[in-house]
Formats: C-alpha cells, structure tokens, sequence
C-alpha cells in the first residue's frame, strides 16, 4: 500500500481508524507525514516523511487544497482514546486552552498580534497563529499522571473567526454529540468563562476558576404569589473573598497536581449572574492551611460530583500546559512555514494530534519495563526515573521494526 514509506509496527492500526476521513491517496499521505512527524530527528518541515520518496508539494498539497476535515480526524482519534484509556461509562473529562504558534511573514494567514501567554515583557503580546486546543484528560499508565491528548484544534483569527470561548463551546459541543450518553466534564481556565457556557446539555458540565471581582448571588427564592416575574436571583452573595469571609470551612483531603493535600473546602449553591445568567451553580472555596496559597475560588455547574472531585478535576486541567509545551518542544508544532488559508488550519491541529497517535501507539505495542530499563542503563544517574516520558516514546517510535 505504501512503497515509499516504512511504517513502524503497529502504528498502521491505529490510524486506520481515521481511515473513513480521507481518500485513498490522502490516506496514504497522511500515514506518510505521520510517521515522518514523529520520526524526525531534524528540522520538522512540511514534507518530513516524503522527502526522496515523491515529490514535495505533495505534502504542501495535502495540507492546502485535499479534501478531508480535521475535526473528524479528531473525533476518530477522541473515540480510540476513550475505547482505550477510559472505563466504560466513566465520565470523560476534557481540557480547554490557548495557545500562540510565533509566525510574522505579512502573508501568512491569520497572523496578528495578539494574547501569547509565555511572552516576556509586561505587554504579553506576540505576533503569530492562536490556536484554540480542546483534549481528553486521561490516566495513561505508562506515563503515571493524567495526560492531554489533543484531539480538536480550531484557528482563532481576531475580528474574523468567533471569539475562543465561542470556538471552544463548538467543539465541546463536537464532543457531547459524539459520546451521547456519557457524562463530559469540561475544566478551563479564568480566560474562559462567559456567556458561551450557558444552555449546556444535560450531560455536559463546566468548571473554571472564579474571577476575583465576580459577584454572585443567592438562588432565586420561591415565588410570592403575586402579581409580577418571579425573581431570577436572590440576594447578593459578594465576590469570593466577602464569602471566604463568613462561610464555614470542613477540613478535606484532596489529589491534585501529583500530591494528597489537606485543605479547607467550602461550597455554597448560588448563580453567577454576570457570565452564566440563571444556570444554577457551586461556588467550591479551596483554602490552604498553612496561608502558603491564596484562597482559590471554583465555580461549576456539576450538581453532583464532590467538592475534592471538583478541585482534582480543575488540577488536571494544568496536563494541557504540558501538552502543548510538548507539542511546540518536542513535536515541532508551529516550525511548518505554510501560509495558504486551509494550510495554516490544518497543519498545527494535525501535528498536536500526533501526539495522541504516539500515546495511542505505544499503548499498542510499547514495553515500558523494558524501555524503563534502557533508560536507566544509559543514564545510571537518573535514579528516580519511573514512568516513560514523551521523549521516551518517540525514541520507541524511531527504534521500532517496520510494520
């Protein structure tokens, strides 16, 4: 099927499932630039993959003008990481963020100066593409901590394409329909709240970190009786530090960020008026015993799962951090030069999925007590090594034997 390419073992198997969204040809150089993505050891470029097999505008061509979707490559790959990492009717949980690919040619698509989070300087601007990056937060065994794999990535254009929170509701949404019937708990960060969250199905919940000037407010009370619209808010609640002020706090123990912690919790039923309007929320205090921290303040709209859940699952939203300081470090995500409309919209997303297709990959077919061993062989001072890494994985991928 494919002569002018050498697949690694196993690596056909998995994305075979993302076979229904390409034609045969697109396929075929798809499996191409995959393996040639996470096969490099040079500069990443467009064409890796293909170079000295066919001509190199094949690739350029597969990124600008073949027809296929990226969101449904991503969906095909979100269903094998669910069938994979997560139990059968566990509830799923997916991260949300941002992030800045550095570009400053005048006629690449999309670029402007805009939000860059890792940008020095007290303007915190860069110039360049922003992505908007939603994944699944699972357990990965191998890997000893909760993982992001990315697997819907939309391009954000100021004053063109809808704002981030906006695109990140559309793929949310992507992902309910896709997993009808399963629970899916939605973590972001400050940035993200607004009134895109509002209307969520019943089987979708939001959490976020609380602004420190919101207001809240009681939930509305029962109506009257009179003549009138019944209220649809109670009293005013203040801003998390007046309620931090006068609540009732219960010591708990909860696991976040690697560790078990003893905190102080508080959570009170109320509606965060300025952003979700009249969906009824939780207001989870976190207070740090020892006054290290500052107090967080969670909001959610999850009616059910305990406050100590509520703060693990708001931890583990930090993976996507580390999943696209990966994808830019180690995957090369952002070094493509493309600059046509569709080519700059497709070739990031399909890079930071290849991050899920090596997890996915290795889950397949990697040894991690042996390639644990390798590593502390080579490097005997790297002791307290226990888990693989992403390093580790694509050095398993470069050493495997042909498919």
């Amino acid at each position: 099927m494919l002569p002018w390419v050498t697949v690694p073992a196993g690596l056909l198997e998995v994305l075979w499932v993302c076979r229904g969204a390409f034609t045969a040809p697109g396929f075929a150089t798809f499996v191409a630039l995959v393996t040639g993505a996470l096969g490099a050891v040079g500069p990443r470029t467009v064409t890796a993959g293909l170079a000295d097999r066919v001509h190199w505008s094949r690739a350029h061509r597969f990124f600008s003008h073949t027809k296929w979707d990226v969101d449904t490559v991503g969906l095909c790959l979100a269903r094998l990481v669910v069938a994979v990492f997560v139990a059968a009717g566990a509830p799923i949980v997916v991260a949300v963020d941002d992030t800045l690919l550095h570009r400053y040619g005048r006629l690449v698509y999309g670029a402007a100066w805009q939000h860059d989070g890792s940008a020095k300087g007290r303007d915190g601007i860069g110039r360049g593409n922003c992505f908007v990056v939603a994944g699944l937060v699972v357990d990965v065994p191998f890997m000893g901590r909760g993982v992001l794999l990315p697997v819907l990535v939309r391009l954000h254009v100021p004053k063109q394409t809808s704002s981030k929170t906006e695109q990140a509701r559309q793929m949310v949404n992507l992902l309910a329909r896709a997993f009808a019937g399963r629970t899916v708990h939605v973590v972001a960060d400050a940035l993200y709240r607004g009134p895109a969250w509002r209307n969520l199905p019943a089987d979708v919940t939001f959490t976020t970190r609380l602004h420190a000037k919101a207001v809240l407010y009681a939930p509305p009370p029962p109506p009257t009786g009179r003549r009138g619209h019944p209220a649809w808010k109670g009293a005013r609640l203040g801003t998390p530090a007046q309620i931090a002020a006068t609540t009732t706090w219960r010591t708990a123990t909860v696991a976040c960020y690697g560790q078990v912690r003893q905190v102080l919790l508080a959570e009170i039923g109320c509606r965060w008026w300025g952003s979700l309007h009249r969906t009824p929320v939780r207001l989870v205090l976190v207070r740090d015993p020892t006054g290290a921290r500052p107090d967080l303040a969670l909001i959610t709209t999850d009616p059910h799962s305990p406050a100590e859940a509520i703060v693990a699952r708001y931890a583990d939203r930090w993976s996507i951090e580390q999943t696209i300081k990966d994808g830019k470090d180690l995957l090369g995500v952002g070094d493509a030069q493309n600059r046509l409309p569709k080519a700059v919209a497709r070739t990031a997303p399909l890079m930071f999925l290849t991050l899920t297709i090596l997890v996915c990959w290795y889950a397949r077919v990697g040894n991690a007590e042996t390639d644990l061993t390798t590593r502390r062989e080579l490097a005997r001072w790297y002791r307290h090594k226990e888990h693989i890494s992403v390093t580790d994985l694509l050095i398993a991928f470069r050493s495997a034997g042909p498919e």
